[in-house]
C-alpha cells in the first residue's frame, strides 16, 4: 500500500471536508434545501471571483465555460483577440474558429507573458474588435499574465476582456471587478479543491450587453437562460448536485482561510520550489513570468524527461505533470495549488532528486531539499 502524492495542474488534492460532502445522501434540486445551498455557494463565489456580478455555475469541465463564453458574447463574422502563449491559449482561437468567430492572434512566445502594448495596437487597427480572450495562468508552461494591465488596456475600448481563470481563480489574485474583466470563467478541479465536473462564468454588465445581442448558436450554454434560472436561486438543467455540495464546503474554508492568506501560501510553495529546482542545477522555462500555481522546470540534457515523470509515478507514486504539445519531453511541471500545502512539496522535492539521481543527473542529494526548506523557514 502506497500513499499517493497529487502535484499536477487539474486534477488536485481533495480535502476531507470535500469528499464527505459528496458522499452524503443526495437531495433533489428543486427543493428549498439546495436553493439554500446554492444562494451560500454564490455568495461565495463572488466572494473568491472578488466580484459583485452573477456567477454562473455549469455542469462541464473548464472548457465548458470557455465555450459559453465565446458563443454568448459573439456572432458569426465578429473579430476577436485570442492570445496564444500556450496549448490554453491557443483553445480560445480553436473554439473561435469552431462558431464562425474571426480570430485575431496574437502569439506570444511559450514561456513567456503577453505585452499588453501588443493587444492595444491590435484595438485600435481594428475598431470592431468585440472581445479579448486572456489567460490568467497558462499551464502549458507555467506563466502568468499581467491581467491588471490587459483590463486597464480593454476597458477604454468598445471590447470586453474574457479571462480564462481555470487554473488560477482561487491560487493567485485576480481582481475581477478591479481589474475590469469582464467575463471571468473557471473550473472546480484546480484551486477550488473540487473533482472535475463544475465551470464557472461571470459577467459584468458590458459583457452582458453583448450577451443579449449574440447569434451565435447556442442551447445548454445560454447564459440568458442561466440568468432566468439564477434570479430565482435555481439552475437551468440539472446541475452536478453532489459536486455542488461540495463546492460549498470548499468555499467555506477559502472564505475561513481568507484570499490573502491563501495567496501568501501559494506563493510560498512556488517560492521554494523554483528554488530547489535551481539548487539542483535545473532551469526554469518561464523564470520572468513564473506563475504561483504551477513550475515548469526544463528537462536537463541527456534525461528522459517522459521516463522522469512516469518513474516518479508509477515507481513511487508522486504525480507531477509532463510537456504538452510541442514541450512534450522537454519540461516537467510541479503544481503547487489548492489542498497542497509545504510537506506536499518536501515530499515531491525528495522523489524529483531521487529519481533524478537514479537516471544518472550529476548534483548534490539533499540541494534541493535545503533550498525548499529554506524558503518555508522564512
Amino acid at each position: 500500500m502506497r500513499k499517493n502524492y497529487l502535484l499536477t495542474p487539474g486534477p488536485t488534492p481533495l480535502p476531507p471536508e470535500v469528499c464527505e460532502a459528496q458522499a452524503r445522501p443526495i437531495i433533489h434540486h428543486r427543493t428549498p434545501q439546495f436553493q439554500s445551498v446554492l444562494k451560500e455557494v454564490e455568495e461565495g463565489l463572488k466572494y473568491v471571483f472578488q466580484t459583485a456580478n452573477d456567477v454562473f455555475i455549469l455542469t462541464s469541465s473548464g472548457t465548458g465555460a470557455m465555450e459559453a463564453a465565446v458563443v454568448n458574447l459573439l456572432s458569426p463574422g465578429e473579430a476577436a483577440i485570442t492570445i496564444q502563449g500556450g496549448k490554453f491559449g491557443e483553445r480560445w482561437t480553436d473554439i473561435c474558429n469552431s462558431y464562425g468567430i474571426k480570430p485575431e492572434a496574437i502569439d506570444v512566445e511559450w514561456g513567456k507573458a503577453v505585452d499588453p502594448q501588443e493587444i492595444q495596437k491590435k484595438l485600435k487597427a481594428n475598431p470592431k474588435i468585440k472581445a479579448v480572450f486572456a489567460t490568467l495562468c497558462e499551464t502549458s508552461t507555467g506563466v502568468t499574465n499581467d491581467i491588471e494591465k490587459l483590463g486597464q488596456v480593454v476597458k477604454d475600448s468598445s471590447a470586453v476582456l474574457v479571462v480564462d481563470a481555470i487554473s488560477g481563480l482561487g491560487a493567485i489574485d485576480l481582481k475581477t471587478d478591479a481589474w475590469s474583466v469582464d467575463m471571468c470563467v473557471s473550473g472546480s478541479q484546480k484551486g477550488l479543491m473540487l473533482p472535475p465536473g463544475l465551470a464557472f462564468i461571470s459577467t459584468s454588465k458590458k459583457a452582458w450587453a453583448l450577451v443579449l445581442e449574440s447569434k451565435s448558436p447556442k442551447y445548454y450554454f445560454d447564459l440568458k437562460e442561466a440568468k432566468k434560472a439564477l434570479d430565482k436561486t435555481d439552475t437551468a438543467y440539472t446541475p452536478a448536485i453532489s459536486l455542488v455540495m461540495a463546492l460549498n464546503e470548499s468555499l467555506k474554508m477559502m472564505r475561513q482561510d481568507g484570499m490573502e492568506n491563501i495567496f501568501s501560501r501559494h506563493k510560498k510553495m512556488a517560492d521554494a520550489t523554483r528554488s530547489a529546482a535551481l539548487a539542483l542545477g535545473l532551469e526554469l522555462f518561464a523564470p520572468t513570468a513564473a506563475s504561483d500555481v504551477v513550475t515548469s522546470v526544463k528537462v536537463p540534457a541527456g534525461i528522459d524527461g517522459e521516463k522522469l515523470v512516469k518513474t516518479m509515478r508509477d515507481a513511487y507514486a508522486v504525480t507531477i505533470a509532463g510537456g504538452q504539445s510541442e514541450l512534450k519531453g522537454k519540461v516537467f511541471r510541479i503544481a503547487h495549488m489548492g489542498y497542497i500545502e509545504e510537506f506536499d512539496i518536501i515530499v515531491g522535492i525528495a522523489c524529483l532528486e531521487k529519481v533524478l539521481a537514479q537516471m544518472g543527473y550529476k548534483f548534490n542529494i539533499g540541494a534541493g531539499l535545503r533550498a525548499a526548506q529554506e524558503v518555508f523557514l522564512k
